[in-house]
């Protein structure tokens, strides 16, 4: 017998729940992407013994770190919201987070500038924030708090049942709040844009961007993905916005130490390249030649290779496809010669003319001559530790069109270009001087290191108001003791999202052992 505990979605509690196993279970994890680690510690709390073969030398996926020069960067997500996710994992485990993990908030979520000279600060404090926009933009203060109301109602009403629920299994459907979601649920949010909803919310040009941004967070179009997307909001402006301590790479390394201390074995440079069924059971998996036994399977790998690869199941590979693939990102990594005191943690330069950013971005798939600049400084946070003195760490991205076999080399080149005069118009100086090293991150080479296919950050868009559904589940009919979980699939990508996926694919495990026992 095992015991371990569980979320309520409902009310937050944490509540008892027992295994009954007649012999250990051990189950197998394929890749070491957030989404596999917080599997692997939750399969353990339950009683599993688990293993975790990872391709790459480094645990993490996305969620990686480097350092060249003396300068610290963290390769992938920048952003940390909703840390009460990282908390229930050790709430879970049993042990105490400030041993591994610390965390502290941001006065400033993010800073915006604009090519006519605005620049917004958008406080965590609800009040500062609507006293910037009046100010700067003459939005009247009470229209940020219904507009961050409402958002909050749609991410705690309707948006918690995609997030914590299985939406391809009744037996775990029933148990969501249905009803009142139902009753919360506006026809805007289904029919109309999310530009539309942010259009009808504020008056002026750069509010509305300003939250059609949001779209980016799973790699959508503002102009096409539903109004539902509104619910993103309530986490940076409600809920807050973070830093840890030691930078994004401090949350892989948490994760990792806990699920050690839980037992979990790591196994790096040790890629997966079959799983082998048996009667319609996923029983072993193939590792650098070698066939591991699994009594559960658990995939972290992007669902389309799962299948083209693993599964050598072309024809649902096909079918994934069909699906249109997120946005990308090319990413360059700058170690500055020097100080930039009017900038924070997080940094936006917004392109002049939004649409046609993603028109370039989903139609052309091209190169967009005036981007949208991220810049995200993690000594801003910790001076000392992330770059030489005086110096500073920049992380800079451009929304990219995914892989479809475009010259990267010849972007590179393009890119560099507008981001520097982007760059140097705004901030009134001549940043490539300030250069002292770089290294490059490209959807093509995203794809390589994270097997992310074409190299989309979040797998499918949400360019459709169906797209939630249309989402591969964590789970599969045809094949039993075979799981999925990541960005690839339900509910989506992103470091909440991953974690989320970790929590609806174990308690599908838990269900079907419950089964397996009766």
């Amino acid at each position: 017998m095992k015991e371990y505990f569980t979320q309520n979605s409902n009310n937050n509690k944490i509540e008892q729940n027992t295994i009954f196993m007649k012999n250990q279970k051990n189950a197998i994890v394929i890749g070491a992407g957030i989404g596999g680690i917080s599997s692997a510690i939750r399969l353990a709390v339950m009683g599993f013994e688990v293993k975790v073969f990872e391709k790459n030398s480094y645990p993490g996926g996305k969620l990686s770190h480097f350092s060249k020069n003396g300068f610290h960067f963290d390769a992938g997500p920048s952003l940390f919201t909703q840390p009460s996710l990282i908390e229930e994992l050790f709430l879970l485990a049993n042990e105490p987070i400030d041993d591994y993990f610390q965390y502290e908030p941001l006065p400033i979520s993010c800073k915006y500038f604009y090519e006519d000279g605005t620049v917004i600060n958008a406080y965590t404090n609800q009040d500062k924030f609507s006293q910037e926009l009046e100010e700067k933009l003459g939005e009247e203060k009470g229209k940020l708090k219904k507009y961050l109301m409402q958002s909050a109602t749609t991410y705690n009403d309707i948006g918690s049942i995609f997030l914590n629920f299985s939406l391809h299994k009744f037996s775990t459907i029933k148990k969501a709040p249905i009803r009142k979601a139902l009753t919360s649920v506006k026809a805007s949010l289904l029919f109309n844009t999310l530009n539309g909803i942010n259009k009808a919310s504020f008056k002026h040009p750069h509010t509305v961007q300003l939250f059609n941004r949001y779209a980016t967070f799973n790699g959508s179009n503002p102009y096409k993905a539903p109004g539902m997307l509104s619910l993103i909001p309530h986490l940076d402006n409600n809920i807050g916005t973070f830093y840890p301590k030691g930078g994004m790479i401090s949350i892989t390394n948490a994760l990792v130490k806990l699920a050690k201390k839980k037992g979990v074995k790591f196994h790096f440079e040790c890629p997966v390249s079959k799983i082998f069924l048996e009667n319609g059971k996923a029983t072993s998996v193939k590792v650098n030649g070698h066939v591991v036994p699994a009594d559960k399977i658990v995939s972290n790998m992007d669902i389309y290779f799962t299948y083209k690869n693993l599964l050598q199941d072309e024809y649902s590979a096909k079918t994934i496809l069909k699906q249109e693939r997120s946005s990308s990102a090319f990413i360059f990594y700058w170690g500055i010669n020097g100080s930039f005191p009017e900038l924070e943690l997080h940094n936006i330069f917004f392109a002049s003319d939004y649409k046609a950013e993603f028109t370039s971005l989903f139609n052309s798939k091209t190169l967009y001559e005036d981007p949208t600049i991220y810049i995200n400084i993690t000594s801003k946070c910790e001076p000392e530790t992330q770059a030489p003195a005086g110096k500073e760490n920049w992380f800079v991205m451009v929304n990219a069109p995914s892989n479809n076999g475009q010259n990267w080399e010849d972007f590179y080149v393009k890119y560099k270009k507008v981001i520097i005069n982007k760059l140097n118009r705004l901030l009134k100086t001549d940043i490539e001087p300030l250069i002292e090293c770089e290294e490059i991150l490209t959807p093509e080479s995203i794809q390589s290191k994270t097997a992310s296919y074409m190299g989309s950050l979040y797998g499918s868009s949400s360019n459709n108001k169906m797209a939630a559904f249309l989402r591969h589940p964590n789970f599969t009919n045809t094949i039993e003791n075979l799981y999925f979980v990541g960005g690839s699939v339900h509910p989506g990508g992103g470091i909440p999202l991953c974690l989320q996926s970790s929590k609806i694919t174990s308690e599908l495990i838990r269900q079907d052992c419950y089964l397996e026992i009766k």
